[in-house]
Formats: structure tokens, C-alpha cells, sequence
């Protein structure tokens, strides 16, 4: 079963690979003319860019490069065309190279993920830790002022536009003095680790604020749900009647059994909201991957896009993947061999 999930993942991912470099091929206009937007540009320097990036290839062999001016024709060597050149580049763990930065895709997106990925751990981590309590103070107090309250506020905070909520908080942050943008203070890299490690918080606080309030709402309501149902099985009845406390029905039999939706979603986010902050991102002025792919959009920088597309999709896969293989450990009912 195992080997079998990671055929299809593998396939999955094979499958975006292919999307994904035939979706920036039909885009109208012109690479290199878009890419680097000089009206001054000639011709030769156009077809010089274009050699540079490697656009005066065909796309794939029988078909004509989608440059409006022609060059490369059916019958080339497969392997001398675009699209075999780009996937024996990613084996290679080359994404290509910027339009913009003129510097490698992958050395870019590195750069924009590892802070893209501190945002996230520290929104998620919160989230779902305040999400589950919250939760599960409110499946265990049903019908009470706790419950009711934590309902409303998770209907709320799940129903809040992203870049509102964002805009607020800056508005507020402005108010209380907290920065507002960037990552780090100008000049702070020639003061000692510990003030730059603080810096680095204060800079984090708003942005990860509004990604814990956005989706501390849709976990804390799930695993109301979640547990609601649990708590209504035989198996918590018998448990009360041989006299355990709250804290053992809670923890041995009830909150493994109502994680288990909860983890889906987890792992949904975790991959899908490597795109979902580009509003936080963008709202906050934050160097992340959310905001490079915001700033590619506008640049037609389409290998920097493209290489962002492609990570994001892979970490939905994996995140997936890692989902499949979690229910194993909190449900013994689904096996993976």
C-alpha cells in the first residue's frame, strides 16, 4: 500500500510537471520582449535574450517555438527542444533562470522559501494549538456560554478576508508601534544575535498574528465537530461509567479518534498555504515565496513562476502523502503496509 501511494504521488508530480511547463507556453506575448520590459530594445538583442534563455528552441518536437518570430522547425532532435531540456534540467535541480534577477530559480526561491516557511510554521503551530484547545473546551462545554462563544468567534475569524484582516492589523501595529513591514530593521545586521533574533520577532508578530486568527477559526471548528461525534459513541459512555476523570476520556479516548479530520486539513493547508499568504505576504511586505510570486506576475518573470508553481504543487502532494501515512498512527482501522 505504501509503495503504491508513492507511485502515485510520483505520478501525480510527473503530471504538474508537464501542466506546468505547457501552461507558460500558451500565455500570449512574448517572453523576452514581456520579461524585460525596454522599448528600446532591437531585434538582435530580442533573438540574443531569446538564445540566452534558451526560447529560440521548439517547444517540443513537430511543434513551432511560440515566439512570434520563427526560428527552430519540426524534425529537430527531441531532445534539443524545450521541454526535454527543461525536465533533464530539473532532474539536474535546475528550475532555469530568472527573466528578472538573471540569477537561477532555485537560488531565488530558496532565498523567498525559508522565510515563507517561518511564517507558516509559526502561524500553524499556534493555530492549531489554540484551535484544538478551543475546540475542545467547546465540544465539552456544548450548550454553555464557553461554547456558544467559541463558535461565534471561530465562525468569524474562519469567515475574515485574508488581506482585511492583514490591513487592520497594520492599521493597529502602526497605532502600537510595531513594524510593519519587511523582515529586519535597516542596519540591525551589525548588532548583536540576540537584539537581530528579536528584531526578527517583532517584524514576525503582525504577519503571523493574522495567519494564526484566519486559521485558528477553521481548526478550532472542526474539532468541535470532530469531537462532537466522538464524544457521542458507546465506547465514551462505558469510559464514564467506570468512573474516569474528564482529562483521561479526553486524552485516551476521545481526542486521537477526532483528529483525525482535522489532520486532513492540516495537511492540506500546509501545502496549499505556501500560496495562501501571498495577501500576508504582500499586505506586510514580507520576503517570502507568497509575495515573489506576486512580484513575478507583474514582471512576467514565467521561469521564476514557474519554478514557484511546481514547488508549491509538490509540497501539496507531499503534504498528502504525509496525511495518508499519519492516519496509520492515530487510527489502527487503516493500514498502511
Amino acid at each position: 500500500m505504501l509503495l503504491k501511494r508513492l507511485g502515485w504521488a510520483l505520478f501525480t508530480i510527473l503530471f504538474v510537471v508537464i501542466l506546468n511547463f505547457f501552461l507558460f507556453r500558451i500565455l500570449p506575448g512574448d517572453p523576452a520582449r514581456q520579461g524585460i520590459r525596454d522599448p528600446r530594445l532591437s531585434l538582435e538583442t530580442i533573438n540574443a535574450i531569446r538564445v540566452r534563455f534558451g526560447l529560440d528552441k521548439p517547444v517540443i518536437n513537430c511543434f513551432e517555438t511560440l515566439n512570434p518570430i520563427k526560428i527552430g522547425s519540426c524534425g529537430v532532435n527531441p531532445l534539443d527542444t524545450q521541454f526535454f531540456i527543461y525536465v533533464g534540467n530539473l532532474l539536474k535541480g535546475d528550475m532555469g533562470t530568472s527573466f528578472y534577477y538573471n540569477r537561477p530559480v532555485e537560488e531565488v526561491l530558496g532565498e523567498r522559501l525559508w522565510n515563507t516557511i517561518l511564517l507558516i510554521g509559526a502561524g500553524q503551530i499556534l493555530a492549531i494549538l489554540l484551535g484544538v484547545i478551543f475546540g475542545l473546551f467547546a465540544a465539552w462545554k456544548v450548550r454553555t456560554a464557553l461554547d456558544y462563544t467559541a463558535l461565534i468567534s471561530g465562525l468569524v475569524a474562519w469567515s475574515l478576508p485574508t488581506f482585511w484582516l492583514a490591513i487592520i492589523l497594520l492599521f493597529w501595529g502602526t497605532n502600537m508601534g510595531l513594524p510593519i513591514g519587511g523582515k529586519a530593521t535597516p542596519g540591525m545586521s551589525s548588532y548583536p544575535f540576540m537584539d537581530q533574533l528579536g528584531d526578527l520577532f517583532q517584524h514576525l508578530f503582525l504577519p503571523t498574528l493574522a495567519y494564526t486568527i484566519i486559521y485558528m477559526g477553521e481548526y478550532m471548528l472542526i474539532m468541535r465537530s470532530s469531537l462532537l461525534d466522538v464524544l457521542a459513541e458507546d465506547y465514551i459512555m462505558a469510559a464514564k461509567a467506570k468512573g474516569l476523570s474528564t482529562f483521561q476520556i479526553l486524552k485516551d479516548h476521545a481526542l486521537k479518534n477526532s483528529m483525525l479530520p482535522l489532520v486532513t486539513i492540516i495537511a492540506i493547508n500546509l501545502g496549499f498555504t505556501v500560496a495562501g499568504v501571498i495577501q500576508i505576504e504582500t499586505v506586510f511586505s514580507w520576503p517570502g515565496l507568497g509575495g515573489a510570486i506576486f512580484e513575478s506576475v507583474g514582471r512576467k518573470d514565467y521561469p521564476l513562476l514557474q519554478g514557484a508553481f511546481l514547488l508549491i504543487a509538490i509540497c501539496v502532494i507531499l503534504a498528502n502523502l504525509i496525511a495518508d501515512l499519519t492516519y496509520s498512527y492515530l487510527d489502527p482501522r487503516v493500514q498502511v503496509d
